[in-house]
């Protein structure tokens, strides 16, 4: 009878870890598996090169899938696409996001992931023109990439004609052309964008800083909160171990990297 009982006490316990191991393993592959990828083309950050994307935060990103075990493919699409993703559909992810306090309210926010100051361009040789008008500068034509957060700094600094391109490229393209003077776009970005029309920042000059730029990791709200938990978990551990350093010197390699980590959000306000 001892022997009876000592059996099914031991299958009990064959059983229940069985029945364990099967739950870790199934939030594993939950939290690896349940979230949708997007990025745009905004290099030297997240760019598409040839038929795969590359850049600092595609690198960063691939760096954090590692850890947590995830082999999502990541999308490149359209800014106004993966946005529109973001806002509205579960388990999502879109990178990379510039911080403002409305996008707080709007999606979840990890990072920094990069800094950099968003510059307010001209064509060369016409930057004294310019700053001579001082207050009428606010009513010339400024470009910025459609729907980007270029967009909300200029309008917030006071310009009043705003020409939205729907991407970097077009908007420089326009710059040089002629069809404004002025352009808003980030530090970091501005010579790769250049660069992939054919251009170099030889034929344009800043004007003045409008604003710093902290760029984020953004998932949509109703994410999975054991999703979002994981890829802080591994940003945390990349820039406790050196690796997001490494990532980050590699593409902007005069620039510090942002070692602090935030979680920003509605869930995480008090």
């Amino acid at each position: 009878m001892r022997r009876f009982f000592a059996s099914i006490f031991r299958f009990k316990c064959v059983k229940d870890i069985f029945v364990f191991l099967l739950l870790v393993c199934l939030t594993s592959f939950s939290v690896a598996q349940e979230l949708t990828i997007y990025t745009e083309d905004w290099p030297p950050v997240n760019f598409k090169n040839g038929n795969a994307v590359d850049g600092m935060a595609v690198d960063l990103v691939r760096a954090l899938q590692a850890r947590i075990g995830g082999h999502q493919e990541i999308r490149l699409v359209p800014w106004a696409r993966g946005y529109k993703a973001v806002l509205e559909e579960p388990n999502v992810m879109l990178f990379s996001v510039g911080r403002t306090p409305e996008r707080e309210k709007l999606m979840r926010l990890l990072g920094p992931i990069a800094i950099s100051d968003t510059v307010l361009y001209t064509r060369k040789g016409q930057a004294e023109r310019l700053r001579s008008l001082r207050d009428g500068i606010y009513s010339l034509p400024v470009g910025a990439y459609r729907s980007s957060i270029f967009v909300d700094v200029a309008k917030k600094k006071g310009f009043q004609h705003i020409e939205q391109a729907n991407s970097p490229q077009i908007e420089a393209n326009m710059l040089l052309a002629g069809r404004f003077d002025m352009l808003v776009e980030s530090s970091v970005a501005i010579n790769q964008i250049l660069k992939g029309i054919g251009r170099n920042s030889s034929e344009i000059e800043k004007l003045t800083v409008l604003d710093s730029l902290e760029l984020y990791l953004a998932f949509s709200l109703n994410t999975s909160p054991e999703i979002f938990n994981a890829w802080e978990n591994a940003l945390r551990a990349a820039k406790k171990d050196g690796s997001f350093q490494k990532i980050y010197q590699k593409w902007f390699p005069d620039e510090m990297p942002p070692m602090d980590v935030q979680r920003l959000g509605p869930a995480d306000r008090p």
